[in-house]
């Protein structure tokens, strides 16, 4: 595909100035949880580290990946928020976060505009 798009391509195409970025992320929960506590622990995540950063989430319960909840990009200070709020949680045993990256093309570098 010809790499010089009009504007209206690009933005349709979420590439350039229109790129979304988001994160994926990983739980591993602490042996002897209840499932009781796991449903707990989803639905605060949910609530608590997702919607209200205005975040949308989509995967399973160790695996998914973040982006915004509306068209536009997850911002660094959203990341941040969203690993501080892992971090205090008793539930986990460990979580990873991977850098911001292309929603649409994950392969794709994230640009600087």
């Amino acid at each position: 595909m010809a790499t010089n798009r009009s504007r209206r391509l690009r933005k349709k195409l979420c590439v350039d100035e229109f790129q979304e970025l988001g994160f994926e992320l990983t739980f591993e929960f602490r042996e002897g949880l209840s499932e009781a506590e796991l449903d707990a622990f989803v639905e605060s995540f949910l609530r608590d580290a997702i919607e209200a950063n205005g975040l949308g989430y989509v995967g399973g319960e160790d695996y998914g990946f973040v982006c915004l909840g509306r068209r536009g990009s997850v911002s660094e200070e959203q990341r941040a928020q969203v690993e501080t709020w892992l971090k205090a949680r008793s539930e986990l045993k460990d979580s990873s976060i991977s850098p911001l990256l292309d929603v649409w093309y994950p392969e794709n570098p994230v640009s600087a505009v």
